[in-house]
């Protein structure tokens, strides 16, 4: 029997375990990034491990997320990463440099070898063969160890790409209709593979737009075969000596198959409030539009400018419009000056923005009230753009571009005649002066470790107790994301290194009162319902509850990288046996869990007793060998450093 690509690369990898489906293994890391949203905790992380220097092949430190600097926390955090890369051994990718995704794409990734990231994003280095999984900052700092990473093995899914897209029609576009056909919940627990003859018709960029928002499925990661085409482009890179053919045996198994002709394919838009509320254009209708946004690790590259700066040129966006540009790294900006591009972009009247994640991470540029946004972006939660009730749309930058011109959402085809072919360079421009190399070993003693004030020590964590009894401090729903446990944006993103102040924030979206009641009453248990914690990788949406006084969490199912992040920090994650008990819950019952601790330890049923209802409701805790020794620890650290005795 043949393997998946992911099963090749797994295999090669495999350090612990067997790999078979719903198991848990541990994986060889070649690679890590972090960015600097998630990037400052994972290096005091790393640092309270007590190792001198990384053991990866590479690591990279990117800033990319905090950028703006309206105060001084932000850049004292780069000053931080910084220090602490050049001397533990980390490359670091300097504010300006551009989004981690797409500057990793363009001058790390490569096929075959494994990478996780602080960021939910990273299997966008899945489009050019890579392994690539978005985890929590603690798990990116135990690699950069020399520690495995440890996944559930997952389930195979492959998609058959047959045909080719039509003039207009984009990758984005492919994307939007495999969330459409799985949902926000159909890749938790698998590998997505693309395979099919419409492969050889993406670019890179275009494959990594694809593996970019498998995110938001939520699969542990996405990946494409690597083939002529990724040959061709890390040729074009400099890098063609990192190439290796991927690909998947022809009698290789998959647990799912589906097909998806390109040539069928319309432009597409992702409605509000879920990246899986896909509509057609023509089914959404002519919509008014206030805002456009074009960029983001999704849709950031020179062949994404390319198509735009075409839409663009000799045109003038909309009166009523807000146009905003932002390349996805300093390679991408310096060719569109080459070339001309920019020049086109700026005529038209684009705001021209910093190679960073910017308004996709709520990092400037909401819209106004109420407003209309389309953007190019990957996720479109409610209050994310940091407007609480305006209507985000993702579309495709050909869609976004078009539609900044009639300002309302336009179908290209409407507008536009044939659609030439967009060929990327056989050469990018390569200059990585923005990257700074780490000192040698023996130089290492010599650097100082620059500590702003706004930099506080990991929360304190204990061992899981022999018993808990609390107050259900919340009760939320389903689809509940990492934005509504600890949101993101300009005025909170810049506490991302101050547990106890970005604490105040957390689940202020559907409860302003929480942080400050969860405080007073000194431990206490959240309850939700299915899909809980999807988004993010954000490690502070366990963290910020775990300083908070949060024991555990009950909910009818969780999102793969939440899940873990939970039990990194020691809150026991918990899933109902039966959906139904979700309703014999109410905020404020007090909930016990008698003699919980030697239940984990011998995997005997736990009861949740719920002691103001009088009502035993009975609860699944799977845990394996390590999360179980994780969680009675009181999480990844404190198991890590006894590991290291």
């Amino acid at each position: 029997m043949g393997l998946t690509i992911a099963e090749k690369i797994l295999s090669a990898h495999l350090v612990d375990g067997v790999l078979t489906k719903g198991h848990e293994i541990g994986v060889k890391i070649d690679q890590t990034l972090t960015q600097d949203a998630t990037g400052t905790m994972a290096y005091l992380e790393f640092e309270a491990m007590g190792i001198d220097r990384v053991r990866t092949e590479r690591s990279v430190a990117y800033i990319d997320h905090n950028t703006l600097q309206s105060g001084f926390e932000n850049a004292d955090d780069h000053r931080f990463i910084g220090s602490v890369a050049k001397k533990h051994g980390i490359y670091f990718s300097r504010p300006g440099n551009g989004i981690c995704h797409q500057v990793h794409l363009e001058r790390f990734a490569k096929p075959g070898k494994t990478l996780i990231g602080s960021d939910s994003h990273t299997p966008t280095a899945g489009g050019i063969g890579m392994f690539a999984i978005g985890a929590g900052g603690l798990d990116v700092a135990v690699a950069m160890g020399g520690g495995a990473y440890y996944i559930t093995a997952p389930k195979m899914v492959r998609i058959n790409l047959i045909g080719k897209l039509r003039p207009w029609v984009a990758a984005k576009d492919i994307i939007l209709a495999v969330l459409r056909l799985l949902t926000v919940k159909g890749g938790v627990g698998k590998v997505i593979e693309y395979g099919g003859d419409g492969v050889k018709t993406l670019s890179v960029p275009e494959r990594a737009t694809i593996t970019n928002m498998g995110a938001e499925l939520g699969a542990t990661t996405s990946i494409f075969p690597s083939d002529d085409v990724t040959k061709a482009f890390l040729k074009a890179q400099g890098r063609e000596a990192d190439w290796c053919e991927v690909c998947a045996d022809d009698d290789a198994v998959y647990d799912e198959v589906y097909e998806i002709d390109l040539s069928q394919l319309m432009p597409m838009a992702a409605c509000p409030h879920s990246p899986d509320n896909v509509k057609t254009i023509s089914e959404i209708g002519k919509l008014k539009v206030d805002q456009v946004c074009i960029g983001s690790c999704t849709n950031s590259s020179l062949l994404d400018m390319m198509k735009v700066a075409y839409i663009l040129k000799g045109k003038t966006c909309h009166p009523d419009v807000s146009l905003s540009i932002a390349p996805g790294s300093k390679q991408v900006f310096n060719m569109m000056a080459q070339n001309g591009i920019l020049s086109d972009l700026i005529s038209a009247g684009a705001r021209i923005l910093e190679c960073a994640c910017g308004p996709c991470i709520g990092m400037g540029q909401s819209p106004n009230s109420g407003g209309i946004s389309l953007r190019t972006f990957n996720r479109n939660f409610e209050g994310r753009s940091g407007t609480a009730d305006a209507k985000i749309y993702l579309v495709s930058p050909e869609v976004a571009a078009v539609s900044a011109i009639t300002g309302y959402l336009t179908d290209p085809s409407e507008m536009l005649s044939d659609m030439p072919e967009f060929i990327l360079p056989q050469e990018f421009l390569i200059n990585d002066n923005m990257i700074v190399p780490p000192v040698a070993p023996e130089e290492a003693d010599k650097v100082e470790i620059l500590r702003g004030p706004n930099i506080k020590p990991f929360p304190t964590t204990a061992p899981l107790d022999e018993s808990i009894e609390a107050s259900c401090a919340l009760k939320v729903g389903d689809n509940i994301t990492t934005d509504h446990i600890m949101p993101a944006g300009a005025k909170i993103l810049p506490l991302r290194s101050n547990i106890p102040e970005i604490s105040k924030y957390c689940f202020a979206v559907c409860d302003k009162t929480f942080p400050e009641r969860a405080l007073k009453l000194g431990k206490s248990i959240i309850v939700g319902g299915a899909n809980y914690g999807q988004g993010s990788s954000r490690e502070h949406a366990a963290l910020a509850p775990l300083y908070l006084g949060v024991k555990a969490v009950l909910v009818k199912s969780f999102a793969r990288i939440h899940r873990s992040n939970l039990i990194n920090a020691g809150i026991l994650p918990l899933t109902f046996q039966n959906e139904t008990d979700y309703d014999k819950i109410d905020q404020d019952d007090i909930l016990s869990l008698p003699d919980v601790r030697n239940a984990v330890i011998s995997g005997a049923p736990i009861i949740v007793r719920n002691k103001t209802k009088g009502i035993d409701i009975p609860v699944h805790c799977d845990l394996s060998g390590r999360s179980k020794d994780i969680i009675l620890s009181g999480g990844l650290l404190s198991y890590t450093k006894d590991q290291l005795k």
